[in-house]
């Protein structure tokens, strides 16, 4: 029996985005146990529904997670909506759906240049960071904000968005699509990167099912699960789940870069099928009793229970994000591996610890 050796990675690491601390258990080269650790970036944010007013706590949520800072909104938004059974109009329903549809090509490039940046490859890296500030622009452009937005609200949207700019985000967003197609092409069918990611970190369905998996994560191994397939209003929009069955880092990539089509074919729609209308309801009752929302985030599902005592101020608010859903995932899929795939690997499931920890 060959010698065992532990050694940690991370929370800092050249290649780690985000701090989570793994116990690496080593035979040879070879991972045959990963144990994580976390809480590193612990900042109390449910606490904070004892002195916040529920009217405010929209801008608390959407600081979990700079990336997902407008889907953590939103899902707050919707858990509140249905503890105080407000029903808000088509307008701001679609206006939501199109700022979280360029909230996931804005998470997914960035995600595919931290992957580039993982084995090394500088120049793809910058480049899908330099198609990522054109979606950071058209933020800016209809909310104020380029991380930030403040935008979704309880009962509604705080902006709308004017017809010619809605025909501008649409031209901007199908002219983004050929500068994608020459980055993720090579993502696709370079000899190097395929080399990396084909046959790296596999996870099997029934693995990823039993491990309760989300997310680009879960879909990777063939399970098409996605909380915008109940959505109305994306099924207006022609949504289906973007799934591949091989289970390993490229399946995982590959699911993602097909999502940024998708997402991109979701937000010209939501461009041309805009309704009329108002953009918020008004809101007068305090939240009582008990309400959970689920929302796809470009992780995976995410879910936002709320339970209200009839004031102004919550007594409960608790989050469920998906990377701390998908970190058994990722203990399983390092099992086997090479020291050296481990930065990939860990990459592939997009983890966001400052979700994770809150």
């Amino acid at each position: 029996m060959a010698k065992q050796t532990v050694i940690p990675f991370g929370p800092q690491h050249p290649v780690l985005p985000e701090p989570v601390h793994l116990d690496l258990v080593l035979e040879d080269e070879t991972v045959v146990q990963a144990i994580p650790s976390i809480g590193f970036v612990h900042r109390g944010l449910e606490k904070l529904v004892e002195t916040k007013e529920y009217t405010e706590l929209m801008y608390v949520t959407e600081r979990i997670c700079g990336i997902c800072a407008f889907g953590h909104n939103w899902g707050y938004c919707l858990a509140a909506e249905g503890l105080m059974k407000i029903q808000i109009p088509e307008r701001a329903e679609m206006l939501r759906t199109l700022w979280h549809e360029l909230s996931r090509v804005h998470s997914h490039l960035l995600w595919l240049g931290l992957l580039a940046d993982a084995f090394g490859f500088e120049s793809l890296f910058q480049h899908c960071w330099r198609v990522r500030e054109r979606v950071l622009d058209l933020f800016e452009a209809t909310t104020g904000g380029r991380v930030i937005f403040s935008v979704c609200k309880v009962g509604g949207v705080h902006r709308d968005i004017e017809p010619e700019m809605l025909q501008k985000i649409a031209a901007t967003v199908e002219g983004m699509k050929k500068e994608t197609k020459e980055l993720c092409d090579v993502f696709v069918n370079d000899y190097s990167v395929k080399n990396r990611l084909v046959g790296v970190g596999t996870v099997t369905k029934e693995q990823a099912a039993d491990l309760c998996a989300v997310g680009p994560t879960s879909r990777g191994s063939g399970i098409p699960s996605d909380m915008r397939s109940f959505n109305p209003t994306y099924q207006k929009l022609g949504f289906e789940p973007v799934v591949e069955e091989a289970g390993d880092c490229y399946a995982r990539t590959m699911v993602r870069i097909r999502e940024l089509y998708q997402s991109m074919d979701l937000v010209i729609a939501a461009c041309n099928n805009m309704p009329e209308g108002d953009i918020a309801v008004p809101v007068k009752a305090k939240p009582e009793g008990e309400f959970m929302a689920r929302l796809e985030q470009p992780r995976g599902e995410a879910i936002y229970y709320l339970k209200g005592n009839g004031t102004k101020f919550l007594e409960r608010m608790r989050i469920r994000t998906p990377t701390n859903i998908n970190i058994p995932f990722l203990v399983k899929a390092l099992e086997g591996c090479d020291l050296a795939d481990v930065p990939v690997i860990v990459l592939s499931i997009d983890p966001c610890i400052s979700c994770t920890e809150r």
